[in-house]
């Protein structure tokens, strides 16, 4: 049997203690040092060593490194994990910026390493099932997409707006279950927690199929919502991703000999399906494709096409821009074609 691969992990906030969680119990992988001057020993699994500057950690000899510092830190900490010619499993977003993430995009492919971000909800069961039944047709043509995401404010972040933390998830996982790139985006935001960065988005978009995409986000809500609604031409599919429920409404038959109603085509309530469907942690899952893909890599291969690359998320990032721009000019914002797409 093969040495397991060594992996470290760069912050120790709340993602960063479930990142080391997972780390420690997976096949395959020892987590072999944590980073974090502000961590507390305790925050570590055990026998792990708790350690307080990146070289530290590089002289242990690791494989790759997970990096769950604030996202302020994305750029310096990547950089130096490739200069160094270790790959990376980045925390979304890729960067606070579409510079940065360009530079920590380029400095990762120029060496040809494994790099990933961690766009969890490509993960998530619902998503999953709901992209195959989606590439089976069983939608037919898509109408439109709707994400709702709100909740209370998480305390912990402090570097960025509610776009850049919670709306790329809706970003990332609208372009991947429908294989469409953003064309337009029409934003509005208000702040009203004191902070500088906003805590409230309403967002209109366009994709590339034509269809039309609705988010909801904000962190000022004492209800939690994590779903995603997608309507087509024989019904619509509804992701709870709380509880990794999928569930289908159909479009009914609408018969009528009101003669009026009969030129409108219009639909009606049909049967709703809620699929059962096997769960298993997104989080686990995403570390598992990512250590596949390492492995992959090791031996000479192409990595698995089933982790998000950085491209992707670069694309994420130029999109999360659009909308603050958008918001900030009170005009819609035209993107250029990327080349790439979240079915890639």
């Amino acid at each position: 049997m093969s040495a397991p691969l060594r992996a470290g992990l760069v912050g120790l906030g709340v993602m960063g203690r479930n990142h080391a969680r997972v780390l420690s119990q997976m096949d395959g992988v020892e987590l072999v040092g944590v980073v974090d001057p502000a961590g507390k020993p305790e925050g570590t699994p055990h026998g792990v060593p708790l350690l307080d500057e990146l070289d530290e950690l590089m002289k242990l000899g690791i494989d790759y490194a997970v990096v769950a510092c604030p996202t302020a830190l994305h750029e310096k900490i990547g950089l130096a994990l490739a200069e160094a010619g270790v790959g990376a499993l980045i925390e979304k977003p890729l960067a606070e910026s579409v510079e940065a993430a360009e530079r920590l995009v380029k400095a990762f492919e120029s060496r040809g390493l494994v790099a990933g971000v961690g766009h969890i909800e490509r993960y998530n069961p619902a998503l999953q099932s709901m992209r195959k039944r989606l590439e089976a047709g069983e939608l037919g043509e898509v109408f439109q997409v709707v994400t709702r995401r709100q909740g209370p404010f998480p305390h912990r972040i402090s570097d960025v707006g509610v776009v850049k933390d919670l709306a790329t998830h809706d970003i990332d996982l609208t372009a991947w279950v429908t294989g469409q790139d953003y064309v337009s985006v029409c934003a509005h935001t208000v702040a009203r927690s004191g902070r500088p960065h906003e805590d409230m988005v309403s967002a209109v978009g366009r994709l590339s199929d034509g269809s039309m995409v609705n988010h909801l986000v904000n962190w000022l809500s004492p209800l939690k919502e994590r779903t995603t609604v997608v309507t087509g031409e024989r019904g619509c599919f509804v992701a709870d991703t709380l509880t990794a429920d999928l569930t289908f409404y159909a479009n009914g038959e609408l018969s009528t000999e009101w003669e009026a109603l009969r030129t409108f085509r219009g639909v009606s309530e049909g049967d709703m399906i809620r699929y059962a469907i096997p769960k298993r942690e997104p989080l686990l899952v995403e570390h598992e494709r990512f250590r596949d893909a390492v492995l992959t890599g090791a031996a000479g291969g192409e990595p698995p096409a089933d982790i998000v690359t950085l491209r992707q998320a670069l694309r994420t990032v130029e999109v999360s821009a659009a909308l603050l721009e958008s918001a900030r000019l009170g005009q819609t914002v035209a993107l250029p074609a990327s080349g790439v797409t979240g079915a890639v």
